[in-house]
C-alpha cells in the first residue's frame, strides 16, 4: 500500500519502521527537524507538510502527541483539510479526546473525506515489535481498507464500530483503568512496607494471586524496584490521559471519582520535576505521603 506518516516520535518511529520493512511506499512528515533522518535511511521519503503526505496515497497515519497537535495538522498551513485528497484515509492513532475526534470527524465529513479513528495500545518497544493492540473505527469499507497496515503494526485488532468517537471512548477507558490501578498498587505497596512487609513478597503474592496480569506485572515491578526511567507514558503523558478521562466523563455525565488521586499524584510528580520520568512514578508520590521517602 502507499502510506503516509505524520508524527515520528517514539511510537511514531516503531509503527513507521514496520510499515517500511513489510514492504509498503511511505512518506514521513514531522515539524521537528531530524525526526525522519532514520526513516529515510530506510527508505521513507520525507515531505514538507501534512498535505503533502498524503499525496498518492491510500492512507495517511497521524501519532501526534496533543490534540492542538492534531487541530494544527488539519487546519494549519499545508493541513489535511485543505489538502487531502478524498481517495486517501486519514487515520488518527494518537491519544485525543472525544470533543477533538469528533471535531476531527466532522471537518474531514464536511470536505468529503475519509475519516478513522484508531488509537494503539501498548508502549513504543511494543510498537517496534508489531506487539501493538489497534482500535479502529470508522466507515466499515474503510477500516477494511487499512486492515492490511493494522496487521503489520498490531498483534490483534478490535473494532469499535462506524463512529470514531468509541475508538477514543475504549482508548480513554483503558488508560483511566491503567493509571487508576498503578495508583493503586502505590498505595498497597506503601501500606505493606510500613507495616513491616517487603514489597517484594507482597508484589509476589499480587501477582501469582488475583492480579496475575501484565499491568500488575509490568508496573507493580517497576514500583518494587523504584524503577523511574521511562519505559512508555511519562507523568507529563499520564497526567494528559487523566485530563482526557474528565473531559470525556463531562461530555458523558459519568462521575470518574478514581481520576483525582491518580491525576493528583502526577500532577505533584510533575510540579517536583519529574514529569519526564514514567508515570509510575505516582507511586513515588504514594510513597513520599506514606513517610516512606524523603
Amino acid at each position: 500500500m502507499k502510506v503516509g506518516f505524520i508524527g515520528l516520535g517514539r511510537m511514531g518511529q516503531g509503527m513507521a519502521g514496520r510499515i517500511l520493512a513489510a514492504g509498503h511506499d511511505l512518506l514521513v512528515s514531522d515539524p521537528m527537524p531530524g525526526q525522519t533522518a532514520s526513516l529515510e535511511e530506510q527508505g521513507a521519503v520525507a515531505v514538507d507538510s501534512p498535505a503533502a503526505a498524503t499525496q498518492d496515497r491510500d492512507v495517511v497515519i497521524s501519532m501526534l502527541p496533543t490534540d492542538g497537535v492534531l487541530n494544527a495538522v488539519l487546519h494549519g498551513d499545508g493541513g489535511l483539510i485543505e489538502g487531502m485528497p478524498s481517495s486517501c484515509i486519514h487515520m488518527a492513532s494518537g491519544t485525543h479526546g472525544v470533543p477533538a475526534i469528533n471535531a476531527a470527524a466532522a471537518a474531514h465529513r464536511e470536505t468529503g473525506q475519509t475519516f478513522i479513528a484508531c488509537p494503539v495500545l501498548g508502549r513504543p518497544d511494543l510498537a517496534a515489535e508489531g506487539l501493538l493492540k489497534v482500535v479502529p473505527a470508522g466507515p466499515s469499507e474503510a477500516v477494511d481498507k487499512v486492515l492490511p497496515i493494522l496487521e503489520v503494526i498490531a498483534q490483534q485488532t478490535f473494532r469499535a464500530g462506524e463512529s470514531p468517537q468509541s475508538a477514543a471512548a475504549v482508548k480513554i477507558a483503558n488508560n483511566f483503568m491503567l493509571g487508576c490501578a498503578i495508583e493503586n498498587m502505590g498505595e498497597a505497596l506503601s501500606l505493606v512496607e510500613k507495616l513491616g512487609v517487603e514489597p517484594q513478597m507482597f508484589f509476589d503474592v499480587m501477582t501469582q494471586g488475583l492480579f496475575a496480569a501484565p499491568a500488575y506485572e509490568v508496573y507493580g515491578k517497576f514500583i518494587v524496584d523504584k524503577n523511574w526511567d521511562s519505559h512508555g507514558a511519562t507523568a507529563v503523558i499520564g497526567l494528559k490521559d487523566a485530563d482526557l478521562a474528565l473531559e470525556a466523563a463531562a461530555v458523558a455525565d459519568v462521575p470518574l471519582p478514581s481520576t483525582h488521586p491518580w491525576r493528583d499524584y502526577l500532577q505533584s510528580a510533575v510540579d517536583r520535576g519529574e514529569g519526564h520520568l514514567d508515570w509510575a512514578v505516582m507511586a513515588l508520590e504514594q510513597a513520599r505521603a506514606s513517610g516512606l521517602e524523603k
